[in-house]
């Protein structure tokens, strides 16, 4: 079978390429290579062509003869996206559209999206199912969520079948060290707190101790982007052979504090990890914990890495030899 994996090239599309090397699928990759790297993609027939470009697009995906399409190409900086909305607008909701309508005009009908927790926003409940009411806060979240609620309609009116997966916290790198997290500007949690214990960043910031929490800092579910992998590869599996939509949490149903994985990451690094109190950010709820129940029974999925030794662990390995190369 032939799949072709938009963003393929980025931080949770190489690691899904390298989950591919052991199967039998064909994988060709789409990046635009922004925010990719073409190492990732070594080994690979790999496309260079923008989402934006619906002619390209609609030739590469014509003349390949794909059977399915997983979509990781999206801009995921919550902070940036107030501040820039049209950019996740067009990127994360038009050029989307972009590449369905070409799935759908050459009956290429399963794909696999790579949503997030933040469609939830501050959540009902904790932790969270798949059927609490989506209430994103962040325009990054609403375009998220958009793209949910236009799979839906795209099943209904062209049979197209789905999985969202609603991704956590996404962290830790490749167990071989070959690849790992490295966006620029960095913005997530644990490469900025490794980063300042590799040296290359003074202090690490933290947005807000006075939440409702047992330290007063935000409470997130962290899972290892290895065992996301594994879970695009059995949604995958199941939606080839059944033919149904869904949508699944993937999350390690733990929650830590920002303050928690710094304690966590000194002793893995044996390093001091300095840190200073900002300001809240807009955005950020107090906890986001997923219950995984749905994933776990349903795909007989399981969360093999994503103990947080492991994360930090893996992610330590990779920035070590992030900083070595800078």
């Amino acid at each position: 079978m032939k799949i072709l994996v938009v963003g393929g090239a980025g931080y949770i599309g190489s690691h899904m390429i390298k989950r591919f090397q052991d199967t039998d699928y064909e994988i060709d990759i789409l990046d635009n290579l922004s925010t990719g790297f073409e190492l990732n993609a070594q080994n690979y027939k790999l496309h260079i062509c923008d989402l934006s470009d619906k002619d390209h697009v609609h030739q590469i995906l014509k003349e390949n003869k794909y059977e399915a399409v997983m979509h990781f190409a999206s801009y995921i900086n919550v902070g940036e996206s107030y501040s820039n909305p049209n950019k996740y607008y067009e990127n994360n909701v038009t050029n989307t559209l972009n590449l369905l309508d070409s799935m759908v005009d050459l009956k290429i009908l399963n794909f696999i999206f790579s949503s997030s927790a933040a469609v939830y926003g501050e959540p009902q409940s904790i932790p969270i199912t798949e059927d609490q009411m989506l209430s994103p806060v962040s325009p990054y979240g609403n375009t998220k969520a958009i793209v949910e609620k236009i799979l839906k309609d795209y099943d209904k009116a062209h049979a197209l079948k789905y999985v969202s997966l609603r991704y956590f916290n996404a962290c830790g790198a490749h167990t071989d060290g070959s690849i790992g997290e490295r966006h620029n500007p960095e913005t997530h949690l644990i490469p900025l707190i490794l980063q300042v214990a590799s040296g290359r960043r003074e202090i690490f910031s933290i947005y807000g101790e006075d939440y409702d929490t047992k330290d007063g800092t935000c409470i997130r579910d962290y899972v290892h982007v290895m065992d996301l992998a594994e879970a695009h590869l059995l949604s995958l599996e199941d939606l080839i052979q059944n033919q149904k939509s869904d949508i699944y949490n993937i999350g390690n149903n733990l929650g830590f504090s920002v303050k928690e994985i710094i304690n966590i990451a000194e002793t893995i690094t044996h390093q001091k990890i300095p840190y200073e109190i900002l300001a809240r950010r807009k955005g950020d709820p107090t906890q986001l914990i997923a219950d995984n129940t749905k994933i776990i029974e349903k795909l007989n999925w399981s969360a093999n890495y994503s103990d947080l030794n492991t994360i930090i662990m893996t992610a330590w390995e990779w920035e070590k030899r992030l900083s070595k190369s800078n």
